[in-house]
């Protein structure tokens, strides 16, 4: 018997009085110094469990297994205390994020490992090896997915039913964490709904990723040594599935992406506006140069914005008319030697909240030489990209608002 494309499980969550204690923002956004500043006298903080080193001495390799090995002591720790308790039989959680006006609402859920490996749950990126590799020693060890995968899909009547009618209910609960980015949670235990769900995902002909291909791909890699590992496997284990949150598409917001780099590529300022005029309009403007639509780009030189615009036409292929793939192709790599964004010591790249000030402080500081800002991806790019079964350049999207960990994690052992 084949899995669902989402299915219920039993959520391994906080207790109400425990839930702001635990919620943590996500163990890839903070690193290990910030972490340990963060989860400082808070001893329920879900961070001893998704950033464990920071309870070991400072320095610890963070690949260490017994990093793995705190981590999974710590999740014991707070289920044996109490803090974190299994609910009592198969639920969908319906999870709503809200930052200033923006509202998302979503559903939690168990997503199909089969259909990630057949790319019916829809890829846009490359993996680095290493990170699978921690992840999956991660999920393997704490028996349990701790860390959300942020899917998008395309909604339909019933699935909207279902999440309205369960956000119309009392929430389980709400947490304002400390960026007043609101996360609540309800329960979905209601058989009709849970039904519901499962035929309205089972019917979408994909769902998409939009953050989490490394947690993904763990997941797929730990099912498969497990099926190994088990005789007479009957495809409907726990681990069969991974932890999702899957909002609707129209709803998701992804912020701009933007790059700075470190030197004119041995160029004066006067020679490097010189060698952009093969590709672009250079337009000097008095203000922050965001841009308003696709194909138009910023950019700062200490102390000036510039304005560019495209003098040709862009490619119909979905990766190659990306405005990230238009500044890479037509401007870093000619220009300024930039050839591989992942690799390159010499280009970094400031996205979310942070805005355009942030570019100008890392030009005028002389960190930087040179900044450029860009017209946000869109989701319809990234359904497109996933589409064509290819795969977007590095740093293409920065969603916002972040999932919290800890609202609720999927354990491996309850089937």
């Amino acid at each position: 018997m084949s899995v669902p494309l989402l299915r219920p499980f039993p959520g391994l969550r906080p207790t109400p009085h425990y839930a702001a204690q635990v919620a943590a923002p996500p163990y890839d956004v903070l690193s290990s110094d910030e972490a340990r500043v963060m989860a400082e006298g808070k001893a329920w903080s879900f961070l001893h469990i998704s950033k464990p080193e920071i309870d070991l001495p400072a320095g610890t390799d963070v690949y260490a297994p017994a990093v793995y090995a705190k981590g999974a002591e710590n999740l014991t720790k707070m289920v044996e205390a109490g803090v974190l308790v299994r609910d009592a039989k198969p639920c969908f959680y319906v999870y709503r994020i809200r930052m200033g006006e923006h509202v998302q609402t979503g559903i939690v859920g168990g997503g199909s490992v089969a259909a990630y490996d057949v790319n019916r749950i829809r890829k846009h990126e490359f993996t680095r090896p290493d990170k699978e590799d921690d992840r999956v020693r991660q999920i393997d060890t704490c028996d349990a997915q701790t860390g959300p995968v942020l899917l998008a899909h395309r909604n339909a009547p019933d699935l909207a039913a279902a999440v309205a009618a369960t956000a119309a209910q009392a929430p389980a609960y709400e947490v304002t964490a400390a960026d007043g980015i609101v996360h609540t949670l309800w329960v979905m235990d209601d058989d009709a709904a849970i039904t519901a769900v499962v035929k309205a995902f089972d019917a979408m002909p994909a769902v998409y990723i939009a953050d989490g291909h490394h947690r993904s791909a763990a997941a797929s890699r730990v099912a498969t040594f497990r099926r190994e590992r088990k005789c007479c496997a009957s495809g409907e284990e726990a681990y069969e599935s991974f932890l999702v949150v899957s909002f609707p598409i129209d709803e998701m917001k992804i912020f701009d992406y933007n790059r700075v780099v470190v030197d004119l590529y041995g160029m004066d300022r006067e020679q490097f506006l010189a060698a952009l005029a093969a590709e672009f309009t250079v337009t000097p403007v008095a203000a922050q140069a965001r841009p308003t639509a696709p194909q138009s780009f910023g950019m700062y030189l200490k102390g000036q914005w510039y304005s560019l615009g495209l003098k040709k036409g862009v490619s119909t292929d979905p990766v190659a008319r990306l405005d990230v793939s238009l500044l890479s192709d037509r401007l870093l790599t000619p220009v300024l030697g930039i050839a591989d964004l992942r690799k390159d010591k010499r280009i970094d790249f400031v996205g979310g909240k942070r805005g355009l000030g942030e570019l100008e402080k890392r030009v005028d500081s002389g960190e930087m030489a040179v900044a450029f800002a860009l017209f946000a991806t869109r989701m319809e790019d990234l359904v497109a990209v996933a589409e064509a079964g290819e795969v977007m350049p590095p740093k293409s999207t920065w969603f916002e608002p972040k999932l919290a960990d800890g609202m609720v994690s999927y354990p491996l052992d309850w089937r």
